[in-house]
């Protein structure tokens, strides 16, 4: 991992700090999401049957064998189908959360989308499938789908906003509370402090404040004494407060915070936490394009998204990483064993070059390319020109003299005859679907920097490690190595936050032509 700068803060001794009480063993919740995936699978099922039996009077099994009916087997291939997508859909729009705040409208609105969509998908599938080869002739009932939509979205409705009632009990007697902090001493933070201890089914314990800027023992106590909440700490002792409490959600209150001090205290928590950030509105000019306004009882909340992508979208991008990559490695291992042996009768060394790089929350990994240089070459005119790239220096011996991205030396003497080629056509970093397929990398995503290069990153340059980088990337179509290395943060963090899969696509199509054009290679 690259160490964050500062350095965090200890905790100072004199604050006296206690966990908030856990009124419930941690197998509970990951047990209860399992028994309502469960039931809804059952749910799916039942509506189905119910669906068939009541559009088509015929029997479900047969009356004579434990088997389906006659009538009824053109539609069980489509039952399995329907049932895996209508949980897909749930599990996509999140409907398996069960911490932080809801409303039932919300609620309802999630199930509706997967619902619908799950029947669209479904009623997609029948038309296609028809049954499979022995029903290629057979015509479905459409009001079999009507119906068995309708009847979803009905018992799915009320089984999840009834499962949402029974939650919002649970919360009114101290079950179900996500533990967290509000950072700020000032009225905003009694209101807020106030409104979530009123109402605590919207699913908050509320364990201490903290001051975002100095703040003496009588102001401290005087805070305490008027919230019935202590003052554990400072702004630079968040990270170790929200550790050593088990903290999952950062309310932030006071608009006099610096947002350089900010993102330093978010940074150094890092991702692992797996903690929620929330502004007050007043810090709009803090936030990041991608927010969520949301409202917390009477009180407007702005969400930062301390993951870029959600668990659904992320499984999403992996899913189609892998099948990218095996279908790239598949179709290119002809040209693999070529260039293998040209490598070998071009200079000795090996044919892979493997160097660290800097994957998501700095992690370390080894990237693969076919090797383009001498063996053994020297890395310090590398360095040398990622050191001149950060500072925006410029140098008629780097790139175009336009302080470039990449670092690449003009008429670098370590390339061989062959490894020009094979950098200007791109054909070196085929190896990094090998990376893909290990989950270092991405197909699409920020480049990924070297190690050192990491060294002279300033704080708001490491947000460029919030995603995993990719191979290719709004950098490669942009102009690749032509580029100053700013306008490459600019882009990356532009990709980071408006990522969807549409524009994961339209960029590994720009990258074809980039590539034939040999845009910025070297």
């Amino acid at each position: 991992m690259i160490a964050m700068k500062p350095a965090e803060a200890a905790i100072p001794s004199h604050i006296k700090i206690e966990k908030a009480e856990k009124r419930m063993p941690a197998w509970v919740m990951p047990v209860t999401k399992a028994s309502v995936l469960a039931a809804d699978a059952v749910l799916a099922a039942v509506c189905f049957f119910a669906a068939f039996k009541l559009r088509t009077g015929g029997p479900v099994l047969s009356a004579t064998a434990w088997a389906w009916s006659k009538e009824f087997v053109p539609y069980a291939g489509i039952l399995f189908f329907m049932a895996a997508v209508r949980l897909g859909m749930l599990v996509y729009v999140r409907a398996y959360n069960f911490g932080g705040v809801f409303s039932y409208t919300r609620e309802g609105i999630k199930i509706f989308k997967a619902v619908a969509v799950s029947s669209l998908l479904t009623v997609a599938w029948a038309f296609l499938f028809r049954g499979g080869f022995a029903f290629r002739e057979f015509s479905y009932s459409r009001g079999v789908f009507v119906v068995d939509f309708l009847l979803a979205l009905a018992v799915f409705g009320a089984f999840h906003l009834g499962l949402r009632y029974v939650q919002a009990r649970f919360r009114e007697r101290g079950i179900n509370l996500l533990p967290t902090l509000v950072v700020g001493t000032n009225p905003e933070a009694e209101q807020t402090i106030k409104e979530l201890g009123e109402r605590r089914g919207l699913g908050y314990r509320v364990v201490g404040a903290v001051h975002a800027n100095g703040r003496t023992e009588a102001d401290a106590a005087a805070f305490e004494t008027g919230t019935g909440i202590p003052v554990v700490g400072g702004l630079d002792e968040l990270a170790e407060l929200i550790r050593e409490l088990e903290i999952q959600e950062v309310i932030i209150t006071d608009n006099t915070i610096r947002s350089e001090r900010l993102f330093d205290a978010m940074l150094r928590i890092g991702r692992r936490q797996r903690v929620e950030f929330r502004f007050a509105p007043s810090l709009f000019d803090l936030l990041p394009q991608k927010t969520s306004v949301e409202q917390i009882g009477v009180l407007p909340m702005v969400r930062l998204f301390c993951e870029p992508l959600s668990d659904a979208q992320r499984f999403v991008k992996r899913v189609s990483d892998i099948g990218i990559a095996a279908i790239a490695i598949l179709l290119s291992a002809p040209l693999w064993l070529l260039v293998s042996v040209l490598i070998k009768l071009d200079s000795r060394g090996s044919i892979l070059f493997r160097q660290e790089r800097v994957g998501m929350d700095g992690r370390i990994f080894l990237c693969y390319k076919f090797r383009t240089m001498a063996a053994n070459a020297d890395d310090k005119p590398h360095r040398e020109a990622y050191q001149k790239n950060i500072g925006g220096g410029t140098d008629a011996n780097i790139g175009d003299g336009d302080s470039p991205v990449f670092g690449k030396v003009k008429n670098d003497p370590r390339v061989t005859r062959l490894g020009h080629w094979l950098r200007r056509s791109s054909i070196d970093e085929l190896p990094q679907f090998l990376n893909v397929l290990k989950g270092d990398v991405s197909i699409v995503g920020p480049r990924p920097p070297i190690p050192y290069e990491v060294e002279e990153y300033d704080l708001r340059h490491r947000k460029r490690l919030d995603m995993k980088p990719g191979i290719t990337g709004l950098w490669q179509v942009s102009g690749r190595s032509r580029l100053p290395f700013e306008e490459m943060v600019r882009i990356d963090l532009y990709y980071i936050e408006n990522w969807s899969i549409w524009l994961d696509l339209k960029i590994i199509l720009l990258t074809l032509p980039a590539i034939w054009r040999g845009d910025g290679a070297r």
